[in-house]
């Protein structure tokens, strides 16, 4: 309980005429008078907030949110007593989060109820806690305030916006389609499902038509193939410090759990199982499961997930997945390369490579060729310049050396990387080498 400003105006006015009793000492007496019934009157207003007030509150709101996306919070207040309550309300909604529409005044007539909106936008993927909601009166004549705490704590989960990721992915496989001007590899024949026979049409390959069907049916047949199905992805992602890096306002790590996401997506699409694994201070191991079922177990596993300052343990992650899979997988793993990963990376991804399809995505700085493309005028220009292109080139040539033994390899920057993973996966789909 603290004094409104109200009663601290008031004191302030009657310290006026305390500093002249010494000239006017027949202010004594008036003025006794007014401060002893401010005094009562402060000990009865007091006493009136004794109780907190007969107010239920209900929060009404999802219970998982995406993430960067504003959604309406609704708190409805009933007062149950038999007075009219007049209050301010505030919400403890999770920290940093962005909000509109916070304090509320409002008045709540006896058993009548009101219901207050704001809206809020979550910043950061997890679970995250709303606390009781904070309810400030007014005694009656408004020298006192008082802050109550009622309702019920909640919590909700924060998920990666999946529809934003949706749409990169429709865009990312719309750009393979025939119609945006990309072709189809042709398909090998080794490696890939039989489907079905049906009648040749015009424009077939002749190595498809199937001789013994066609000399049964007395017409050309053909062999229709599908791609391969009930494969596996496997995702072996770094929680480690080097995911901490940030271009911009997204993170190098939650760049990488939005490309998981949109692979997933496209893999179960295709008919094949995802699974993840990830290494470093917290390791999650999330079997691989087919269809929706998979997408989804994905998306749980990973939305409260978080990188921390840990380093990464190559070797031990790759022996911990082998011990696991015993269906060859395309396994792809996420990391940021360093120069002194080389043979740490390189062993691991020889031991993968012996029974799996290996891919490792390198998540390159976007602020490195920034520096390389930024105007030479000074000495700190040139200085910025070649300790980028010094970096790059050291970069470069970790990279080669472990491309050699480890099979594929790409270096790219976050932005990039949902749309570089889709195509290769969906490369290897239509070439059959899983």
């Amino acid at each position: 309980m603290i004094p409104s400003r109200r009663l601290l105006q008031i004191i302030g006015v009657l310290l006026l005429p305390a500093f002249l009793l010494h000239y006017f000492p027949l202010l004594y007496f008036p003025l006794s008078v007014v401060v002893c019934s401010l005094l009562l009157l402060s000990v009865v207003e007091m006493w009136s907030l004794r109780k907190a007030p007969a107010i239920r509150i209900e929060r009404q709101m999802q219970g998982v949110w995406p993430i960067d996306l504003w959604n309406t919070v609704s708190l409805s207040l009933h007062n149950e007593s038999s007075q009219t309550i007049t209050c301010d309300v505030i919400d403890a909604y999770p920290n940093h989060w962005k909000c509109a529409g916070q304090p509320h005044h409002t008045t709540i007539e006896a058993g009548r109820y009101k219901r207050i909106d704001y809206q809020l936008c979550p910043d950061q993927r997890g679970d995250a806690p709303f606390g009781q909601v904070f309810v400030r009166l007014r005694s009656r004549l408004g020298l006192w305030e008082r802050t109550f705490r009622l309702g019920s704590e909640q919590h909700v989960k924060v998920f990666p916006d999946f529809s934003k990721l949706l749409g990169n992915t429709l865009t990312a496989t719309d750009r393979r389609s025939p119609t945006a001007g990309n072709l189809r590899k042709r398909r090998r024949g080794e490696g890939t499902d039989f489907r079905q026979l049906r009648d040749y049409r015009q424009g077939d390959s002749q190595r498809s038509i199937d001789w013994k069907a066609t000399a049964r049916y007395q017409k050309p047949i053909t062999r229709e193939y599908q791609e391969e199905r009930d494969q596996q992805v496997i995702f072996l992602l770094d929680t480690g410090r080097r995911m901490l890096s940030k271009d911009g306002q997204t993170s190098h790590f939650d760049h990488a759990l939005n490309a998981i996401l949109t692979l997933s997506f496209i893999a179960q699409k295709q008919g094949d199982a995802v699974g993840l694994m990830t290494f470093g201070k917290e390791q999650r191991w999330l079997a691989p499961h087919k269809g929706r079922i998979g997408l989804d177990r994905i998306l749980a596993g990973i939305y409260d997930l978080q990188a921390d300052e840990t380093a990464p343990d190559f070797s031990f992650a790759a022996s911990a997945l082998m011990r696991r899979l015993n269906k060859r997988a395309f396994i792809v793993l996420i990391t940021n390369l360093r120069d002194e990963d080389d043979e740490a990376m390189r062993s691991a991804c020889e031991l993968l490579s012996t029974k799996h399809l290996v891919m490792c995505a390198s998540l390159r700085e976007k602020s490195l060729d920034s520096a390389l493309q930024q105007p030479v005028h000074q000495f700190n220009d040139a200085l910025r310049h070649s300790a980028a292109l010094q970096y790059l080139q050291q970069r470069d040539y970790a990279i080669k050396r472990l491309g050699i033994r480890a099979g594929q390899l790409i270096d790219i920057i976050p932005e990039r990387l949902s749309g570089a993973l889709v195509n290769r996966y969906l490369d290897i789909k239509e070439s059959g080498a899983l």
